[in-house]
């Protein structure tokens, strides 16, 4: 199937400013991104960015880069731009592909993309199970709930930085929150869409939506107005992205073996 791969990519970050440039194993970070995306099945890899230092080193490793507004609220807004700059069709398939995570398995990006095949889907994505009871109740990790279908294809229902489902009998106030409800999955959301183009344009055209203030989670805009999220388990664990100086450190050192 036919898609393209854009990766966001801000000079800005409140916890670590410049990260895309900041060296892992001899390269910036942002190139280490992009390999992983070329050797996906994609048939374009394209580079979004607000900052001319990316966009200079980006283009002297080989990259397509797209010059973007700064002002842009979220990720989404920013791929329609490269969108409507190099005039994407309505049905043309987009994978967003997070600039701070310069281990994505190509796997990964394969599989959210063929999740689009459903032509009754705008955006997919994909989710890993939660492996403690300390991810459940940690707000900056994203839960979902999704449909009861099989593991290859489910659509979300809902994502919160809330425990979901509340398990209210082991939950309740008595309990010692020291472990996992048996028999219960606990999904933890990752970072990685395919959108449709048509839902790109149809987004920034979208009021923000209240359940989205609420959660400070986009895709709660694309639930809110009746669109479809397709969703899967990730068939390949994806490391750790770099948000800090210690997950930097933490990339650099997996790297250098």
């Amino acid at each position: 199937m036919s898609f393209k791969v854009v990766i966001p990519s801000r000079f800005a970050s409140s916890r670590l400013p410049g990260k895309p440039l900041l060296d892992i194993a001899g390269k910036p970070m942002v190139q280490h991104v992009w390999e992983r995306a070329v050797n996906s099945a994609a048939e374009e890899v394209i580079i979004a960015t607000d900052h001319q230092g990316i966009f200079d080193i980006a283009k002297d490793f080989g990259a397509t880069v797209v010059m973007t507004k700064p002002e842009h609220e979220s990720g989404t807004d920013r791929l329609q731009e490269v969108s409507s700059q190099l005039g994407f069709n309505d049905k043309d398939i987009i994978v967003n592909v997070q600039g701070d995570e310069p281990l994505i398995p190509a796997s990964v990006i394969n599989q959210t993309a063929l999740l689009m095949q459903d032509p009754s889907a705008s955006m997919a994505t994909l989710y890993e199970l939660c492996s403690s009871v300390e991810q459940v109740f940690d707000p900056n990790v994203v839960k979902v709930v999704t449909t009861e279908t099989q593991l290859d294809l489910q659509q979300a229902l809902y994502f919160s930085r809330s425990p979901m489902p509340w398990c209210r009998d082991e939950f309740s106030l008595q309990q010692t929150l020291n472990k996992l409800p048996k028999g219960i999955e606990y999904k933890r959301h990752l970072g990685i869409y395919a959108y449709r183009v048509s839902l790109l344009n149809q987004f920034i055209e979208w009021p923000m939506a209240q359940l989205e203030q609420i959660e400070k989670l986009e895709q709660l805009r694309v639930l809110a107005n009746g669109a479809k999220i397709n969703i899967a388990l990730a068939c390949e664990s994806i490391p750790p992205g770099v948000d800090t100086q210690s997950d930097l450190d933490h990339v650099r050192a997996l790297m250098a073996h």
